[in-house]
This record gives C-alpha cells, sequence and structure tokens, in this order.
C-alpha cells in the first residue's frame, strides 16, 4: 500500500519541536540557539559513554516505527571538527533501532539508510570499495531474504574472507544481499552543507548541495525511526570477522550543529 502523506520541518527557531524526543548520556547535551540546535558532547571518558541525541521512535515497537518509502529528508548542518579529527560516531536518518538503545525490544538485524561518521578506530567495512569510517552516504538492511538465506554459510565464508581475491570475489555477493550500499562524501565537514536523502521502494539517492553523492537501485524496507546524534563510540566489524565496540575519550568539546530538518513521506 502506499505510504500516507506525512511532513515534519524544523527550523530550531528558538528552540527545536517539542515532538522530538530526547536521549542525553554522558557529558552529552542539546543547545538550542536560537535559531539553530548544538549537539554537543563535552569532554568523554573511555569509562562513560556520552551522546546528544534526538529521535522519534522512544517507546514504539518496531512495527509502528513512523517511517516509511517513499520519503525525502533535507538537512543543513556543519561539525566542530574535520573528519579524523572529530571523535565518535554522528549522522541523521532512518534505521530500526536494532540493538536495544532507546527501549526494550529484542535485538534485531539492523536496517538503515542515512548520512553516517565514524572516526578512528571503527572498522565498519560493510561496502568492498568504501573506507570502514569517515562520513559516508549509507544503506543496509540486514532482514533481506537473499541475506538471511545466505547466513549458514557465515562460518565457512568468514575465514575465507582474510584471503585477499577470495575476498575480492567473494564479498560483493554478501553485501548485495544486505543491501549495503556506501559513498564516502568528499565534503569539509565543518562548513555548513545540504544533506539529501530519498528513500524510495526500490531505489535511494543521496546528494550534497544538489550534488548527486550515491544512486543505488536497492533500499532497505521498513518501517524506521528517524534518528539525528553525537556520541563517543567506536565499533569494529568486518567481513574477515574482527568484531569489537568500544568508548572514545576526548579533552575537547565537539558538537554537530543543525540549521534546519525536513522529512516528507507520500
Amino acid at each position: 500500500m502506499p505510504a500516507a502523506e506525512r511532513f515534519v520541518e524544523d527550523d530550531f527557531t528558538p528552540v527545536p519541536s517539542p515532538d522530538w524526543k530526547q536521549h542525553l548520556a554522558g557529558s552529552g547535551a542539546l543547545e538550542a540557539t536560537g535559531s539553530t540546535l548544538l549537539f554537543v558532547n563535552n569532554s568523554t571518558s573511555s569509562r562513560d559513554y556520552t551522546n546528544a541525541q534526538i529521535d522519534d521512535y522512544q517507546g514504539l515497537p518496531r512495527g509502528r516505527l513512523p517511517w516509511r518509502a517513499p520519503l525525502r529528508m533535507a538537512v543543513r548542518a556543519r561539525f566542530s571538527h574535520h573528519a579524523g579529527e572529530l571523535q565518535g560516531t554522528a549522522g541523521f536518518g532512518f534505521w530500526n533501532d536494532p540493538f536495544m538503545m532507546t527501549g526494550r525490544r529484542l535485538p534485531a538485524l539492523p536496517r538503515a539508510i542515512w548520512f553516517f561518521y565514524a572516526s578512528p578506530p571503527s572498522n565498519m567495512k560493510l561496502d568492498l570499495d568504501t573506507p570502514g569510517r569517515g562520513w559516508k552516504a549509507a544503506t543496509l538492511d540486514a532482514k533481506r531474504l537473499p541475506f538471511l538465506l545466505l547466513t549458514p554459510t557465515a562460518p565457512l565464508a568468514v575465514p575465507l574472507m582474510n584471503i585477499g581475491p577470495l575476498y575480492r570475489r567473494v564479498w560483493p555477493v554478501a553485501q548485495r544481499a544486505m543491501g549495503v550500499n556506501e559513498a564516502a562524501l568528499e565534503v569539509p565537514i565543518t562548513e555548513w552543507h545540504t544533506y539529501f536523502l530519498e528513500w524510495g521502494e526500490d531505489h535511494s539517492r543521496f546528494s550534497v548541495d544538489g550534488n548527486t553523492a550515491m544512486e543505488s537501485e536497492s533500499s532497505p524496507g521498513g518501517p524506521l525511526g528517524f534518528v539525528m546524534w553525537l556520541d563517543n563510540q567506536y565499533a569494529l566489524v568486518t567481513p574477515w570477522g574482527k568484531f569489537g565496540y568500544g568508548l572514545l575519550d576526548s579533552t575537547e568539546r565537539q558538537w554537530m550543529e543543525v540549521d534546519s530538518l525536513s522529512i516528507e513521506m507520500g
């Protein structure tokens, strides 16, 4: 069935819409400037999780998450530090909150379509040709049937991914099955940019300042929830079986500043 029409717009003047739910942890803070919203991580510690986040899915079961394709999102944003210097992860877009971060849901396989940033030492190497860290456009749907059919082969396939020629030949099959599409965004993130995302039922498109950054003929299923955040996490997820998670120290105040946000579904 076609998605019902829905439109959300927020210019954060003088404060963010009360419709957004907040998730703050550690030294994370949301600071309204009167015309923008700052997502702030003050001095952070590897002993404590820090996060500044708004979303629209806290307390909802996954079946009631509010967004489906077709949908368009536009965000105007900038960051305090250059890519590689900004510590942790950050971004904005849509996912299914698979790891129980904001509610008592069972864990789930991840689905996402978003603009996503990860600093060193993160290495989420899901796309053969795209670095596992940095600022990127990305889609993922590990709940797709082709990937579920491949999962019984994982105990054999993961060790083989350590062999370079086999990795380059075999991993694209798994990547397509998971609906993974990524593109590194070569823009200075400390400057203002307008980020546009189009989530279609069988395609996706990302652009920055009107310039196409990535187009894909696959797209994640829904429903998904909207999230916008800055935290001090890192993660390791590689085809050759390296997995890990941790938190990062930073003695500097870091922020993501958002000037406007719009989402239109239908």
